[in-house]
Order: C-alpha cells, then sequence, then structure tokens
C-alpha cells in the first residue's frame, strides 16, 4: 500500500486543521471561561458551537468533512454521556428510600404529559396524533444535561441530585419508548415490530442475570476490572463493551441507543455497588473531551436560519412556554421526597433542558408525517433555548456546592453482596 492513496482517504474523514485547532482549544478553554464568569461550561459550549457553526463564522460549514467528524465525536460523546448517567444511579440509596422515587418519577410525568396535554390543546394543535406525539416529545428529559449540571454544582451525589437522575431517566425512558412503539404504530399497526422493546427488556434482564452470576462465582477476575494500576485498563474496556454491546442490542431491536447506553451504566452501577477509581477514570475520559464536543455540536448544528421565519417562531415560542411549564408545574411534588421549594423548582428548570435527542425524536414524527415542518423547526429551537436556560436557573434556584458530597461506600468490594 502506498502513502499517497492513504492520505488521499483521510482527508475525505478528517477535518481541516482549523477545525482541530478550533475544537481543541474549545474543548480546553470553555470550561475556565465559564468558571471565571460564572456560568455553567454547557452553556459556553452550545455558544461556542453555534459561532464556530456555519449559521456565524462558517469555520465549521455544512455538509463537509469537519461537520461529519465532529458529530461523530459528538454522538461517542453522547453515548458515554448517558452511559455514566447510568453509572452515577446510587442503587444502594435507592433501595434504602425504597420505591418513594420511583413513584415520584412517574406521578412527574404523569403530570408533566397532562400539562403539556392541555397546553398545545390551548396553543392551537388539535390533530390527536400531532398533540399526542409533542406531549411525548416534551414530557421526555435530557439525561445530559441533568448529568453535566449536576456535576458542575456537586450535587450529583446528594438526594436532589439523585432524585432528579431517577426522574429524568423515568422521563426520558417513557417518552422515547412512547415515541418509538407510537411511531411503528402510525407506520405498521399492530405488527411484530412492537415487540422490539419488550425483546429489548428481557436481553438487559439476561444480562442482569448471568453479570450477577458471574461475579458471584469469580469475585477476584470481577476485583481487577477496579484495579488503580491495571497496564490493560480492563475496567475501561469492559464499561465501553458493554456500552458497544448495548448500544448495538437497541438499534438490533428498533429501541433509541442512547437507552442502550444508559442501562449498560444503569447495570454495571447495579452489580457492582463501590467503582473506586473507575468512574473516576471514565469521567476524565468523557468529560475531559467528548462531552464537550457533543455539547459544541449541539450548538453547531442550530439552525438560526429558523428564527426568521415568523410562523415557526410564534409556534416555536408557543411549544417553549408549554414545554418549560409541563416540567415546572408538577416539581413541588418532589418536597415529598423532602426537597425544599426552592431546589424543587430547581430540579424541575433542570428537568425543563432539552438536547438533540428531541432533534432525533421529532425528525421521526416529521418522517412518518405526523408532525408538521414547522413543529420540527420548533423542536429545534427548544432544544436551543432549553439548553442554555435550563443549567443557568438551576444554579440560580440550587447553587453549587463547595466541594463533592460522595457516597459512603456499603463495603469494601465493588461486587455486590448476593445471598
Amino acid at each position: 500500500m502506498t502513502l499517497v492513496p492513504l492520505l488521499a482517504s483521510t482527508e475525505e474523514v478528517l477535518p481541516d486543521a482549523v477545525t482541530f485547532i478550533v475544537i481543541g482549544l474549545g474543548a480546553f478553554l470553555l470550561p475556565l471561561i465559564a468558571r471565571r464568569i460564572k456560568l455553567p461550561a454547557v452553556v459556553l459550549e452550545i455558544l461556542y458551537g453555534l459561532l464556530i457553526g456555519p449559521s456565524v463564522l462558517g469555520v465549521i460549514a455544512e455538509g463537509t468533512a469537519s461537520q461529519g467528524f465532529i458529530l461523530v465525536l459528538a454522538e461517542i460523546g453522547l453515548l458515554l454521556l448517558m452511559f455514566i448517567a447510568g453509572f452515577e444511579i446510587n442503587f444502594s440509596r435507592l433501595e434504602r428510600e425504597g420505591s418513594g422515587p420511583i413513584v415520584s418519577g412517574l406521578l412527574y410525568f404523569a403530570i408533566a404529559a397532562g400539562v403539556a396535554w392541555v397546553g398545545f390543546g390551548l396553543i392551537g394543535i388539535n390533530d390527536t396524533n400531532e398533540r399526542l406525539f409533542m406531549t411525548l416529545l416534551v414530557s421526555a428529559a435530557s439525561i445530559g444535561i441533568i448529568v453535566s449540571t449536576l456535576r458542575s454544582t456537586n450535587r450529583t451525589a446528594t438526594g436532589q441530585g439523585q432524585l432528579t437522575i431517577v426522574v429524568g431517566v423515568i422521563a426520558e425512558f417513557l417518552a422515547a419508548t412512547g415515541i418509538v412503539v407510537f411511531a411503528v404504530w402510525v407506520e405498521h399497526g399492530v405488527s411484530f415490530r412492537l415487540l422490539g422493546v419488550p425483546a429489548f427488556v428481557l436481553i438487559v434482564v439476561a444480562f442482569l442475570l448471568v453479570m450477577r452470576r458471574v461475579a458471584w462465582w469469580y469475585p477476584e477476575r470481577a476485583e481487577r476490572l477496579f484495579a488503580v494500576h491495571d497496564p490493560d485498563e480492563l475496567g475501561i474496556r469492559f464499561s465501553l463493551a458493554l456500552l458497544f454491546v448495548f448500544v448495538g442490542v437497541a438499534l438490533a431491536t428498533g429501541v433509541d441507543p442512547i437507552l442502550g447506553a444508559f442501562l449498560a451504566g444503569a447495570l454495571f452501577a447495579y452489580v457492582f455497588r463501590n467503582t473506586g477509581q473507575l468512574k473516576t477514570r471514565l469521567s476524565g475520559f468523557a468529560f475531559g473531551f467528548f462531552v464537550p464536543i457533543f455539547f459544541i455540536s449541539v450548538g453547531v448544528r442550530f439552525p438560526l436560519d429558523a428564527l426568521r421565519d415568523t410562523d415557526v417562531l410564534f409556534l416555536a415560542l408557543g411549544v417553549i412556554v408549554v414545554a418549560i411549564l409541563a416540567k415546572i408545574v408538577p416539581s413541588p411534588t418532589l418536597m415529598w421526597r423532602g426537597l425544599g421549594l426552592r431546589d424543587s423548582l430547581g430540579s424541575g428548570a433542570l428537568l425543563a433542558g432539552q438536547l438533540s435527542v428531541i432533534i432525533a425524536l421529532a425528525e421521526v414524527g416529521v418522517q412518518i408525517g405526523v408532525l408538521s415542518e414547522g413543529l420540527g423547526a420548533s423542536a429545534i429551537l427548544l432544544v436551543g433555548v432549553t439548553a442554555v436556560l435550563a443549567p443557568v436557573v438551576f444554579r440560580i434556584l440550587s447553587p453549587p456546592l463547595a466541594s463533592p458530597i460522595d457516597a459512603t461506600p456499603e463495603s469494601d468490594s465493588p461486587v455486590e453482596s448476593i445471598s
């Protein structure tokens, strides 16, 4: 093989030199600037993406290798973010608290969906399929926004942080699953395609049982996953392998891959309760580079031109108001779990934040003919506005803590005690 063909093929997939430079500098410098001006880093990353994207400076132009390269890295960042979101769940705490957080999450989702249904009727969205799809769409939550903001405020391990994650997971799972099932029903009616979701659940349960048994039979091998000085980094390798397998299974069964990524992390956290330095190393790997690029890509893809269409703009404003109210109205129910009113409203504001998952789900609605192009554009504007506002409002209502609150280890071994 000669060097010239290799370079030619590389130029087709790699970005130009300027893109490498602006992305590298942005991922490093933006958190430092954000800390100095007391803004969430995610806000600056989205705005930075908008600045260098095709709508403003055009450093990353539409349809170029640079944009494709950024989007690939961004997808990896999103999947890692979802995996770590599952990893962050403290199952020992949830078991001590019983079914309360789950019930709170289900109640929150039901009220949010009810508010959204009524709100969309008031702004003139009366077609049943369109109204139902939009209700499910805005009832979802963004685990990406939630986890990133909680980490930046040192609130992940607090009661508020854990409860917000649980509520967000339930909202994202129910909304995304509902949209997938609804889309299959609209396109194919009652068919075998509807069995994809239960098939995925069965596969997840099977993985859980196998992992629990292997961890019980071979504890010394499981311990190696959490070794601090393992030259082969088996813990990182196993985590990424589990992530990719679950994403693949999700794609094969027609389930949203981000749910597969989240459940992979949650499964790991459920079987291995005390992961030691592994969580820290994984977080450094993800949040040090891939996750910031994901948030930058949200800004790169923001359709600023859509704001010039007055009809789309007014429709989008109505959708944004309904979506925010749908998350704020049920937030006082979190006081039932011991949060104060201020923190409850803060969690509601954070749950109102949306990311590109909503754009992808809205595109599904447009493709199957349920949503109009205007509502599809409204969903994009919803993401742009709430992704910036939600972290800011949360930090106002629930200011950053002085230092992280770490959960107390339940035992010396990371492997769950199985009777």
